[in-house]
């Protein structure tokens, strides 16, 4: 064969043409993988997205300070008040490797420019690595097929574009160079070079492992195959110290760094490595002391009983928590069904579910060379006498078991798509290599029969086919196929928002905040920006998107959304000097004509949904039915309206070309230009800087960020405590809550016998600490039960004070706000419980006592309707609704 043909000679190695071949697809690779991820250079040289700013900032201080220093820092300008330890929850070996890189190959350039670069190398690189992994598993033309695929992968290169100086690059190298050096060690016939990559492949998987957490999710495939490996190879005695040293190797590397470090070995994590390493020693034991004829049904039984052990350990741990668990990201990919109740964990886009057209785009015709591979290795093992390509048993496994695990886990978010794009290429390459082998595989003769070659017409319709298939999704649709579909301007310049523009507005705001404000200044703003705050802004943020401290982040969202005073006075608890809010807009009008703007871009005014959410306020209040435009309360009476320097003037349904001046549905709203702090204003706040798009006068996008300062010398307008405020001729209840207050007039005139009881258990004590127990929006919340205080939730709604009271039935009909005794089926059972109405339930009229009807905190009572419950109608977080206590005000 023409391949074989020999070049010259390097030491006992013949370079032969097949070889130049080889380097030269993997070039080709490469260079593919290069440009592809370097396309958004067109918009800007700059860092992509929010974390790389951090990384940045964090390998700098290394450069500068050295190691010693580096595991030492406590990070004072980050998470304010309580900042960062940054060995202890940051991706150590991405600031290590990058650090010591920069040392080795800047070559005088500057720090910044280089960790811009070194994602491109570090993600190009990594198509040599998977050519190796799939190259040994299924084959050198398996590992060509897998270095092509690789270099177009959409959720591979998104995750490693330009700029991208985050976890998941170099992640990925450590951890399929880890693979790679564990499948060839086992394979290796030289047990000196295969102990040698053994140690290698778990050094190199716990470089994966402190690069990017995500790594964990190629611990579960490697479990697998551990527990499959007593029984597809022969050579237990290898297996016995190859396994164990490996895992090993993963273990000690890990328990260097302080993330992933012990909470990895002693979490699920180290359970999945280590226990199945447990089970292929103690199988193997097995086998060698059962008969011949009994080894595989005893190796079978230790795997059933193993995986029933392993099952009920990891269900009964879920509760019990004998090991520490995840986080729910890490959960949710185990199990895709499971839900979450916290809008914190939601708000992130990158942990939404998958749709199929989503899973379509991103994997397109590999897809269904996927499913060719997994049919072509299960034939195998029926047909292998008659494959050009014969894989074994133990790599043909490994690869099922990574490519059906990955696939499965990337169900349960879009993040995790790139797993599904590591499987496809798998065993996409093993399925095209064994076809293509067939294909192109030449006539043979041996003794008994003559093998045919396929005729040279179909070989030749077999490459323009494949060919075709390969490059429909790399150049179609134009717009969105794998190579253009990707390209997108650097987060910096566009804002995150949805423009496909490049603007200097992040960078320049930056620059003001720098060079114009103290240096020990306090930024608030939502946490999507504290990185570039600290990093490029160089002052002190309150949260950003690592931040481990939700309640700081609840803060945040519940001063945007406060009234101004209230706001401000959050502001001085969280110790802010300056504000920052960005707006993305349009404007729509003609130069020299009245400005008129769209809002809805992208910027905070399209994420306050998610405020609103994580501060566990109602959205109704804020946003009207559409789920997106703010009502009169949101623009007139929360700070974020308010910082807002735009008002809506008019809705308009483009469609019928009619007009309101309120909202109506269908209808979208146009505003105007409105500063409502202006800098010498003697507001809460003063605007001290506006990005330069917001002077646009023509046409287009505006990338609005605008910092207000504090003003400290304001004085808010005191609110009259309930307590203080005048009351009528009736006693008043006080309901005092995690939201605020609930004031109930007592209606003593028609329930006598009630409110006096009332009156009683509020005055002793016995609801402090109770929470409002059943929510059902629309409805009613209801409490009142002492059981919520100490008992299970299933005895919830069940508590009583011991007795009873008779029924005084009225002809107050239960409207909105009102408040009535709950009881049971007896309708003189009423004791301590009670419910206030959310909405006209004319049902309950003549059957339940109406003994009060709130009077003030309808928006207190709005906050709790609106709290996540569970099926039981049970709020999921007791600690929102809790009635800390009820205060009886006597009528004066």
């Amino acid at each position: 064969m023409i391949s074989n043909l020999q070049l010259f000679n390097v030491g006992n190695f013949q370079f032969r043409l097949q070889h130049l071949l080889i380097i030269g697809i993997l070039v080709i690779s490469f260079s593919m993988s290069f440009m592809v991820r370097s396309q958004a250079a067109d918009y800007g040289f700059e860092l992509n997205e929010f974390d790389p700013f951090f990384n940045y900032r964090a390998t700098q201080f290394l450069v500068d300070n050295g190691f010693t220093a580096y595991f030492e820092w406590h990070d004072d300008r980050s998470w304010h008040p309580y900042g960062r330890d940054i060995s202890s929850n940051s991706q150590v070996m991405l600031h290590i490797t990058a650090a010591t890189l920069y040392q080795i190959f800047g070559a005088g350039n500057d720090l910044y420019t280089f960790t811009i670069l070194f994602p491109v190398v570090i993600g190009s690189l990594t198509t040599i690595i998977i050519f190796a992994l799939v190259r040994v598993i299924g084959g050198t033309t398996a590992g060509l097929f897998a270095a092509l695929f690789f270099s177009l992968s959409v959720p591979v290169i998104i995750r490693g574009t330009i700029g991208w100086f985050k976890s998941e690059p170099l992640g990925l190298f450590y951890g399929l160079l880890g693979i790679y050096l564990f499948l060839s060690g086992i394979r290796s016939q030289n047990r000196k070079i295969s102990i040698a990559k053994l140690i290698g492949g778990g050094i190199f998987l716990s470089f994966g492992l402190a690069s990017w957490g995500g790594i964990q999710f190629f611990i579960l495939p490697l479990g697998l195959f551990f527990l499959a490996l007593p029984f597809m190879r022969n050579d237990h005695k290898f297996m016995l110290w190859a396994i164990p040293i490996f895992v090993s190797s993963v273990i000690v590397t890990v328990l260097a760094f302080e993330r992933p470090g012990i909470d990895f070995v002693v979490g699920i994590g180290g359970f999945a490595l280590i226990g199945p390493t447990i089970f292929l020693v103690v199988c193997i034991m097995i086998q060698k002391l059962s008969k011949e004829e009994k080894r595989l049904r005893n190796g079978l039984a230790l795997l059933g009983g193993t995986i029933v052990a392993g099952v009920s350990f990891i269900m009964i741990n879920a509760t019990a928590q004998f090991l520490p668990l995840p986080s729910f990201r890490y959960l949710n990919a185990i199990n895709p069904f499971l839900t979450t109740q916290d809008p914190l964990v939601d708000s992130v886009a990158e942990h939404a579910s998958l749709t199929i057209s989503q899973s379509f785009y991103f994997l397109s015709i590999l897809m269904i060379f996927s499913g060719i591979g997994i049919w072509l290795i299960f034939r195998s093992k029926f047909h292998s006498k008659e494959q050009v390509i014969i894989l074994k048993n133990d790599m043909a496994t490994f690869a099922l078991i990574i490519g059906l695990i990955g696939v499965y886990i990337s169900s349960a978010f879009v993040r995790l798509e790139l797993y599904a794009s590591i499987s496809v290429i798998i065993l996409s390459s093993i399925g095209l290599s064994i076809i293509t082998a067939e294909i192109l595989k030449k006539k043979s003769y041996d003794l008994k029969k003559v093998t045919h070659s396929p005729k040279t017409i179909t070989k030749i319709s077999f490459i323009v086919v494949i060919i075709t298939l390969l490059i429909i999704p790399s150049a179609l649709p134009g717009a969105a196929s794998w190579i253009t579909g990707i390209k997108a301007p650097p987060t910096i310049l566009n804002g995150g928002t949805n423009f496909n523009i490049a603007t200097d507005d992040w960078p320049v705001a930056m620059e003001w905040l720098k060079n114009n404000t103290p240096k020990d200044a306090v930024v608030a703003a939502w946490w999507d920006y504290g990185y570039w705050i600290t990093t490029l802004g160089e002052k002190i943020s309150l949260a950003d998107n690592a931040t481990i401290s939700t309640l700081q982040i609840q803060k945040i969202a519940r001063m945007l959304l406060s009234s101004p005073d209230q706001a401000w006075e959050l502001l001085q608890e969280l110790d802010a000097d300056y504000v920052l809010v960005y707006v993305a807009a349009q404007l729509i009008t003609n130069e020299g004509e009245d400005p008129i703007y769209l809002l809805q871009g992208g910027g905070d005014e399209s994420k306050k949904q998610w405020f609103m959410r994580i501060a566990g306020e109602p959205v109704s209040r804020y946003v009207e039915a559409d789920g997106i435009s703010g009502t009169d309360y949101f623009w007139q009476n929360t700070l974020l309206g308010k910082m807002f320097p735009f008002s809506p003037e008019i809705y308009v349904n483009f469609a019928s070309n009619l007009q309101s001046e309120t909202y109506q549905p269908g209808f979208t709203a146009l505003y105007t230009k409105d500063i409502k702090y202006p800098a010498d204003g003697d507001g809460p706040l003063k605007l001290v800087y506006s990005s330069p798009s917001f002077a646009r006068t023509t046409p287009g996008p505006i990338s609005g960020v605008f910092i207000y300062e504090i003003n400290k010398d304001y004085v808010p307008i005191q609110e009259v405590p309930i307590s203080a405020q005048l009351t009528d001729s009736k006693d008043t209840a006080v309901i005092v809550t995690t939201f605020g207050d609930i004031r109930i007039e007592l209606k003593d005139d028609i329930a006598p016998k009630t409110v006096e009881n009332f009156k009683n258990l509020a005055n002793s004590g016995f609801y402090d600490g109770t929470i409002f127990h059943r929510i059902v929006p629309g409805f009613v919340i209801q409490g009142g039960d002492p059981n919520t205080i100490s008992g299970s939730r299933d005895t919830w709604g069940q508590g009583g004070p011991g007795y009873s009271i008779d029924a005084e039935f009225s002809n107050i009909k239960h409207e909105k706000y009102i408040v009535s005794m709950a009881r049971g089926a007896d309708i003189n059972s009423a004791g301590s419980q009670f419910f206030i109405v959310l909405d006209n339930a004319p049902w309950l009229d003549g059957k339940y006592t109406v003994f009060g009807e709130v009077i003030s905190g309808f928006e207190i009572v709005d906050k709790i309707a609106s709290l996540e419950t569970n099926s039981q109608d049970q709020p999921i977080d007791p600690d929102m609704s809790i009635i800390e206590k009820i205060t009886i005000i006597q009528a004066e």
